[in-house]
């Protein structure tokens, strides 16, 4: 007896593909990346995107997703890969699909991609951090310590167990970027840091698990965590990736109409709207 085939005509075939830069905000940093992947797909149908389907007996959207953020974590710089059975225009398509996606989820950049791509060199991060009730000399201290060391293990609980990772290894540049508050005794220290993709991952949390260990007194509340950038190794170095155009704009993109729009990242207790631009 031969093996069962699905039934009804083949799928349409891919005719254009799309990278789509977008950002995850306020509460949906506290999404799963399968909870995002759900939200975007929801959105694509009711957008009515022409997105492709796999062949097979359960058909799903040809979609693809780079480097996503921890669940948690804000961020200003998440990918993904759409196939359409039609062209469109990426301007067009991304204000369409902004509009589809709930609060939190925003469109920022969509770029058509060639055919001769290998795709995008997602190798390291910015990552901002947030640390309310902070000074920024005590920030300094703890920064200066743990670039010092050569080596700082921290473990995580996974799915197979404990786990221990060198949470110091994956940091290229960490720095005190400004403090913001009524004065140094009372606010917000803010870092930055630079962040190399590795396997197994290290996660910023891992990092500032790494931190608290020279950090006296501790944050007043959990710290906020948002993405700021992502690309290639060779860009990571924070000066300049802290103003990096992103991967798709070095493809000539076709900015959405929220582009333009401040970053709005959550702000810590005393900061103004000029402190988060």
């Amino acid at each position: 007896m031969g093996k069962p085939v699905p039934g009804g005509p083949p799928p349409l075939p891919i005719v254009q593909r799309l990278t789509i830069r977008y950002a995850k905000r306020g509460r949906m940093r506290f999404a799963s990346h399968r909870d995002v992947a759900r939200a975007i797909e929801r959105g694509v149908r009711k957008a009515e995107l022409p997105v492709a389907y796999s062949a097979g007996f359960s058909p799903h959207p040809r979609i693809s997703y780079s480097g996503g953020a921890p669940t948690g974590s804000a961020s200003e710089a998440e990918y993904l890969e759409i196939s359409l059975t039609r062209r469109c225009e990426p301007a067009n398509l991304g204000q369409l699909l902004d509009e589809a996606l709930p609060d939190g989820i925003d469109v920022i950049d969509v770029v058509e991609v060639d055919g001769k791509s290998t795709g995008l060199r997602l190798e390291a991060s910015l990552w901002e951090v947030l640390m309310p009730g902070v000074r920024a000399d005590a920030a300094e201290r703890a920064v200066g310590d743990f670039s010092a060391a050569s080596s700082i293990l921290v473990e995580r609980l996974t799915s197979k167990g404990m786990r221990k990772l060198d949470a110091r290894a994956a940091v290229l540049a960490i720095e005190v970027d400004r403090h913001v508050g009524p004065d140094q005794a009372a606010g917000c220290a803010i870092l930055r840091m630079v962040v190399q993709q590795m396997t197994p991952a290290v996660r910023p949390d891992d990092i500032l698990t790494a931190l608290a260990q020279f950090l006296a007194p501790a944050p007043e509340s959990p710290p906020v965590v948002t993405r700021l950038w992502q690309g290639p190794l060779d860009s990571a170095v924070l000066p300049q990736a802290a103003t990096a155009e992103p991967q798709t704009q070095e493809a000539g993109m076709a900015k959405t109409s929220r582009a333009d729009e401040p970053r709005r990242a959550d702000k810590p207790v005393f900061a103004g709207p000029e402190d988060l631009q």
